[in-house]
C-alpha cells in the first residue's frame, strides 16, 4: 500500500473540493485531493460527442452569484450572455401554444392575478428567511411541517395558478414533486437566490455562460492545485480520526493528514466508513438528504430555426414532458442548440421507457413547442446523472419534511478534524456552483 503524508486531505474533486484545495494552497498548505471519478468537476461536466461540446452539468451564471463571478475572473475565463431575443412560448393544460413577450403568458385574468398573489406571498416569506440559518425564523417549525404542495393548495383553489407557480421550485430547482419537501425548504431555495421573484426571473438565474464551457472552471482550479496533488480513480473507503489527525484509506492508498475536508453530497457521505463514527444526530441528518431527478436534454440543429420564426427558444409548459427549454447555442457553433429539462414525476416516467421510446417522447414534446423541425436534430443528447455512481441524481439534494428544524446547524457542523463542503449544504448559492465555491472557501477557513 502506498502511504502519503500531507497537511490536509480533500475527498472529492468537484468545485467545492477544488476551491478548498486551491485556497489552502494559496496559504502554503500541503494538500492531497482524492477523487473517485476519472475526472475532476463533480456535477460540472462536459462531454464531446461527434465534435459537439455538450455541457452536461451546471452551466449558467447569475448576476448575484458573486463568488462564481469572482472566481471566473480570477481564473482568466470569459462569459457570454444567453440568447433571449424574440417571443417566448407557453403551453397550458389544453395544449394551446401561446406566444408572448410579457413576463407572464396571456392566461385568463383571474389566473394571472392568482399567480401574482402567490408569487408575492412566496417572495415576502422568502425574504424573511436567512438561508444560512432558516431554523431561526419564528415560524420555521410550522413552515417545515407542511409540504410545499399542501401549502399552495391551502392558499389557492386555482389549480392552473398552482401548477404554474410550483415548478419554479419543484421541477426547476429541487427536481422533486412539491409534496416531498417542505414549504421551508422551498423558501430556503428562494432565499438563497435573493427571493422568490428573483428565483423565477430567468433573465437573472440563466443570465450568462462561461466561454468554452463551465467545466473550464474546475479544470483551471485543478491546474492551480497541481495535477500531482490530485488522485483520480481513488474511491475513499474509510476515515479514521483522533488526537494525531486523520487517516484516509482507499484501495492501495493511505493518506495521513492533520485535517480532512469531505467535499461530497450529503447522500454520498455514508459510502465512507468513519472511525469513530460520526455523531449519531449527524448521521441521522445526512440520511434526510435525497437527490432530485432531472433529465437534461440537448438537441443540436443545423440552424437555429426558432430564431427565424421570431422565437427566443425560451418555453414553459408545466403539463409537458419537457417543462422548460432555452436557446443553448454557443457563439462558436454555426447551427442552433436547444436545452430542455424533464424532472420529478415526468423524469420517473421517462426512465421507464427504453432509450428509443424516451428519445421519441422527449423530441415529441419539443415539437409541441417548436413544430416538426424539432424532431430531427443533428445530435440528441440526454444527461444520465441518476445512473452515475458518484452522483445518483440531479441537480442536488434537499432535506426531508421536518429535517431543517430538527437538525438545525448540524448541516454544516464539523466532526473533530473533519469538515464538510458541498453546494447542497450552502445557504447562499444553495445547490448552485456559487454555493459550492462558498462552501469550499468556508471549509478551507476552518482548517487550523
Amino acid at each position: 500500500m502506498e502511504h502519503i503524508e500531507t497537511d490536509v486531505v480533500v475527498i472529492g474533486a468537484g468545485v467545492a473540493g477544488l476551491v478548498a484545495a486551491h485556497r489552502l494552497r494559496e496559504r502554503g498548505r500541503d494538500v492531497v485531493v482524492l477523487e473517485a471519478r476519472d475526472r475532476v468537476g463533480g456535477r460540472v461536466k462536459s462531454d464531446l460527442s461527434n465534435g459537439f461540446l455538450i455541457e452536461v452539468g451546471g452551466q449558467w451564471v447569475a448576476p448575484d452569484q458573486e463568488r462564481l463571478l469572482a472566481l471566473i475572473e480570477e481564473l482568466g475565463l470569459e462569459r457570454f450572455e444567453r440568447y433571449r431575443a424574440g417571443e417566448d412560448l407557453y403551453v397550458g393544460r389544453e395544449g394551446a401554444v401561446l406566444r408572448h413577450t410579457t413576463e407572464l403568458p396571456p392566461l385568463p385574468e383571474s389566473t394571472l392575478a392568482e399567480i401574482e398573489r402567490l408569487t408575492d406571498a412566496l417572495d415576502d416569506l422568502s425574504r424573511e428567511i436567512d438561508p444560512l440559518e432558516p431554523w431561526k425564523h419564528p415560524c420555521a417549525e410550522e413552515y417545515d411541517a407542511v409540504s410545499f404542495g399542501a401549502w399552495l393548495r391551502e392558499c389557492s383553489d386555482d389549480a392552473h395558478a398552482i401548477d404554474f407557480v410550483a415548478p419554479f421550485v419543484s421541477g426547476g430547482m429541487l427536481t422533486k414533486p412539491a409534496e416531498t419537501f417542505s414549504l421551508l425548504a422551498a423558501l430556503v431555495m428562494a432565499a438563497s437566490a435573493g427571493g422568490f421573484r428573483d428565483l423565477a426571473d430567468l433573465d437573472l438565474v440563466l443570465h450568462e455562460r462561461v466561454a468554452g464551457g463551465m467545466h473550464r472552471v474546475p479544470e483551471r482550479l485543478a491546474e492551480e492545485v497541481g495535477a500531482q496533488r490530485i488522485r483520480l480513480n481513488t474511491d475513499v473507503r474509510s476515515i479514521a480520526h483522533g488526537p494525531e489527525g486523520v487517516r484516509v484509506t482507499a484501495d492501495g492508498l493511505a493518506v495521513r493528514a492533520r485535517e480532512a475536508i469531505v467535499a461530497l453530497g450529503p447522500h454520498l457521505v455514508s459510502r465512507i466508513g468513519f472511525d469513530p463514527p460520526l455523531p449519531p444526530r449527524k448521521q441521522q441528518m445526512l440520511q434526510q438528504f435525497s437527490m432530485g431527478n432531472v433529465i437534461k436534454v440537448q438537441a443540436f440543429y443545423e440552424t437555429p430555426f426558432w430564431r427565424e420564426q421570431g422565437l427566443s427558444g425560451t418555453t414553459y409548459g408545466p403539463y409537458e414532458i419537457v417543462h422548460e427549454t432555452y436557446d443553448n447555442t454557443a457563439p462558436d457553433y454555426p447551427g442552433g442548440t436547444l436545452v430542455g429539462f424533464v424532472s420529478d414525476h415526468r423524469a420517473d416516467a421517462m426512465y421507464e421507457l427504453d432509450e428509443s421510446d424516451r428519445r421519441d417522447a422527449i423530441l415529441g414534446s419539443l415539437a409541441v413547442y417548436f413544430g416538426p423541425q424539432a424532431l430531427e436534430p443533428a445530435l440528441y443528447y440526454e444527461s444520465d446523472w441518476i445512473n452515475e455512481e458518484y452522483t445518483r441524481g440531479a441537480y442536488g439534494t434537499s432535506p426531508a419534511i421536518g429535517a431543517i428544524t430538527r437538525y438545525e446547524d448540524l448541516v454544516r457542523s464539523s466532526a473533530g478534524p473533519i469538515h464538510f463542503a458541498c453546494s447542497d449544504i450552502a445557504g447562499l448559492g444553495y445547490t448552485h456552483i456559487d454555493g459550492a465555491i462558498r462552501m469550499g472557501e468556508r471549509a478551507a477557513g476552518l482548517v487550523a
